[in-house]
């Protein structure tokens, strides 16, 4: 098994300290964050605030690893992981879509990220409508028009 190392580049400062904190996803607060992006990688920010909205990958350094199922907000039954958003995985990633409200130097003033205080930023993209966005897709199990079999 190959070896993979992800080295942080910089740390979110946001008002969620504990995992009960946080929202369910950070889309669904208008929490405001700030990345802080350590100076090796400050010069990478050029010209970023072009973009409205950043993908943000961080890690999820305090939840659960190894669960292959986790049981959804408002659920009864558990799904296998990689169908849901649970926090606890095999390799806690986190991914959220945040709006960019302003750079200072090398602090990102963002809102609606989900991130504890303290969470390591693996990376950041610039969100693209044009790429991002599928407007006729499905969501899985949790979407009315699921066809998904229920486990268990």
């Amino acid at each position: 098994m190959a070896t993979i190392e992800c080295i942080p580049i910089g740390v979110v400062r946001s008002p969620y300290r504990v995992r009960g904190d946080a929202p369910r996803q950070g889309r669904l607060a208008d929490t405001v964050a700030e990345i802080h992006i350590h100076d090796a990688y400050v010069p990478g920010l050029d010209s970023l605030e072009r973009s409205s909205h950043l993908i943000v990958l961080y890690w999820l350094d305090r939840a659960e690893r190894g669960h292959l199922f986790a049981k959804p907000p408002g659920e009864t039954r558990e799904r296998g992981v990689f169908s849901t958003r649970s926090p606890a995985r095999p390799n806690p990633i986190g991914f959220g879509v945040v709006d960019l409200i302003r750079r200072k130097g090398g602090v990102l003033v963002v809102r609606g990220l989900d991130a504890l205080d303290g969470t390591p930023v693996l990376d950041i993209k610039p969100y693209s409508p044009e790429i991002d966005c599928i407007p006729k897709a499905t969501g899985g199990w949790h979407t009315k028009t699921s066809t998904t079999p229920d486990r268990g």
